[in-house]
């Protein structure tokens, strides 16, 4: 068995096979998702899983060199965006490599959706909890 934290075995798998500058998108329950890309659900139901419960298990196995957020994140669901927040500043402290944070519009945010790896859905149903990863490089 895994010991490490990822169990999921679609997640684990896609954070494995990312390259430098891949990007995978976490997003809330209503995240419009592609038919083209991978969607790898995870939502039970309300809440759960938490999007930032993802995010913390996804950044467990990833490297993250850059954030995509959509700008209304911040304006309409300002706790949870300070919290992501932090968490990618505990990840910076903790891995020594910065964190690049860009901001678009929620529109332009879905429509980069489409150039994800993959597309995880969460249970979470805070306006615009979603975010997209791009991968960095260890060295």
């Amino acid at each position: 068995m895994k010991k490490s934290t990822l169990l999921n075995a679609e997640l684990s798998y896609l954070v494995a096979t990312l390259g430098h500058t891949d990007e995978i998108t976490i997003g809330d329950a209503g995240l419009p998702i592609d038919e083209s890309v991978q969607r790898i659900d995870l939502a039970l139901t309300q809440g759960i899983p938490s999007f930032l419960d993802t995010v913390r298990v996804i950044l467990s196995e990833m490297q993250v060199q850059a954030v995509l957020l959509a700008s209304e994140f911040a304006q309409v669901s300002p706790d949870l965006h300070s919290e992501l927040l932090a968490e990618l500043h505990r990840e910076q402290q903790k891995t020594g490599q910065p964190i690049a944070i860009e901001y678009l519009s929620h529109d332009e945010f879905k429509t980069r959706t489409v150039a994800s790896r993959a597309v995880v859905r969460t249970g979470e149903c805070t306006p615009y909890a979603n975010v997209i990863f791009q991968s960095g490089v260890v060295f």
